[in-house]
């Protein structure tokens, strides 16, 4: 396993405002698949960052009364910071205003101008600034408004360099097929192929002169290398691409059975990943992804959350009332992956006392309180099948991880944090099942309340493991009371592995909520 590579990469994310949990969740996202591959033993490398140039930058910058350098430090700082209260484990931090950056993005640009790829031109059409895109008059909404955003429009007209994409575009469609896993879910595959690529590509404007706010065109320094080039780049220059130190370049970027190169985006932005991206890595005669997974959005009821609109929910509001796990545990249970997925006050609270507080902080909680009250604290010896429920449970925990692997390594996360929860549902009808504390009156049934106890603490003990790539303080807190210490994932189904294992009663996981005082709060917010 140790020549196994996995390469995760978020999108990164644009500086021009803080982040909402819609953002939050692709990174939380990508930490837990990060932590699923390392807990199996893979070498992983995990890329989140910021993309800081462009127009609506400069603009934001000026408005604010500083350099568009200021404007960008100062957002990164929260950025940052937010990604160390989520506890976001990432390798690097890449900022398209690092130096490295923008000196391979300038020869990247100079390779493909050289090569014939790129050429000058002149743009005439519709740009929207708040997504920086130019528009075809055809494919506006009606009313000339940005078929992304909604927003309006204004004509453009300006001198530019383009990208030759329609050179590539067949063998962008032959990786298609050979690579049928290549864009996930296929319904945006589907989308690709019959939106943008059938009706035949369009030259791909890689320039702009009309700021300034950006990577120079060394030919041709009037022009700034557009985002295309610019922030696409940054899933290679981050590894060292085109600079003096390609270990990581020559290590994590690899496509075949050994190695793995995942892209998770928001599908907004699948276009660009998989159109535009796979294009530019052609034209420069390196590997493709693997993997482009585009998930959808965290709605509200009024619809996609997003600044403009004002129905954001900001990551703090959760974390500071609700804990850590509580927004982590949110993110990637009850979106499924691929799909939008709605949060209301309603919904989060619902699901925050059935799953966390009920079927695990309970279930730890009894189960702890019996080995204390039983057996003076210390885990019964594991002795087979001794009641007549232990095999089924035993195969139910085989299943469980059968299944969760499975869906982890398809990267439905959603699916494998919810065969976890069912598996500890099954264990909570275990306990009612077997009625320990009947068994508990009649010494002659001590050989079975034994084998319940030492059942209920190896499926907390495989339950918390797995779900500690998800909750990652509440799965420390939990294994400290079980008194598992240095348990991993490889002996995960050992049945003997917590034979007189002491444990040790602390504070409940997590407090039960108040649905209509909860309720109110996040309402206001």
């Amino acid at each position: 396993m140790a020549n196994k590579t996995f390469y995760i990469t978020t999108p990164i994310y644009y500086t021009s405002g803080n982040l909402h949990i819609g953002n939050a969740y692709t990174t939380i996202v990508c930490d837990s698949i990060a932590r699923y591959k390392k807990m199996l033993g893979y070498d992983v490398y995990f890329l989140t960052g910021t993309d800081e140039h462009g127009e609506k930058v400069q603009k934001k910058a000026e408005q604010e009364g500083k350099t568009p350098q200021q404007f960008v430090d100062d957002l990164v700082i929260g950025i940052k910071d937010l990604w160390k209260r989520l506890n976001i484990d990432y390798d690097k931090f890449i900022r398209t205003t690092d130096d490295y950056h923008e000196e391979s993005v300038s020869k990247i640009f100079s390779y493909l101008l050289k090569k014939g790829d790129i050429y000058k031109g002149e743009y005439k059409g519709w740009y929207c600034t708040p997504c920086e895109a130019f528009w075809t008059e055809s494919q506006l909404k009606e009313g000339h408004l940005c078929p992304d955003c909604g927003r309006p429009v204004h004509e453009a007209k300006e001198e530019a360099y383009f990208f030759k994409m329609s050179k590539y575009a067949e063998k962008l469609v032959q990786y298609y097929d050979n690579n049928p896993e290549f864009i996930e879910p296929e319904s945006r595959k589907n989308e690709m192929i019959n939106t943008f690529i059938k009706p035949g590509l369009e030259d791909l404007c890689v320039s702009r002169t009309s700021f300034d706010w950006g990577i120079k065109v060394k030919e041709d320094p009037k022009h700034v290398i557009y985002v295309w080039i610019d922030a696409l780049s940054n899933y290679i220059t981050a590894l060292g691409y085109n600079t003096n130190d390609t270990k990581l370049f020559d290590k994590f970027w690899h496509n075949d059975e050994d190695h793995e190169i995942l892209h998770v985006v928001g599908k907004e932005i699948m276009r660009f990943h998989v159109i535009y991206w796979p294009i530019i890595l052609l034209a420069l005669g390196l590997p493709l992804p693997t993997k482009v997974f585009g998930h959808g959005w965290i709605v509200m009821k009024g619809g996609k959350m997003a600044k403009s609109v004002g129905n954001v929910v900001y990551p703090d509001t959760i974390i500071n009332r609700y804990g850590l796990d509580a927004l982590r545990y949110f993110s990637v249970s009850c979106i499924p992956f691929g799909q939008d997925g709605l949060f209301t006050p309603e919904i989060f609270v619902d699901n925050f006392n059935n799953d966390l507080v009920n079927n695990y902080g309970n279930l730890l909680s009894r189960t702890i309180t019996m080995v204390e009250k039983y057996f003076s604290s210390k885990v019964p010896s594991y002795k087979g099948h001794v009641t007549k429920y232990d095999e089924q449970l035993e195969k139910d925990m085989i299943e469980t991880k059968r299944i969760y692997e499975q869906k982890m390594d398809k990267f439905y996360v959603n699916e494998a944090i919810r065969e976890v929860f069912n598996l500890l549902s099954k264990a909570n009808k275990y306990i009612d099942d077997t009625e320990p504390w009947v068994l508990a009156k009649d010494e002659s049934k001590n050989d079975e309340l034994a084998s319940v106890l030492n059942h209920l603490v190896l499926v907390l003990k495989e339950s918390t493991i797995m779900l500690s790539c998800f909750l990652v303080e509440t799965s420390y807190k939990a294994l400290e009371q079980l008194g598992i210490t240095n348990d991993s994932y490889s002996n995960i189904l050992d049945f003997k592995g917590v034979d007189n294992v002491k444990v040790n009663k602390k504070d409940n996981l997590f407090p039960r909520l108040n649905p209509k005082i909860e309720i109110e709060y996040l309402n206001s917010k």
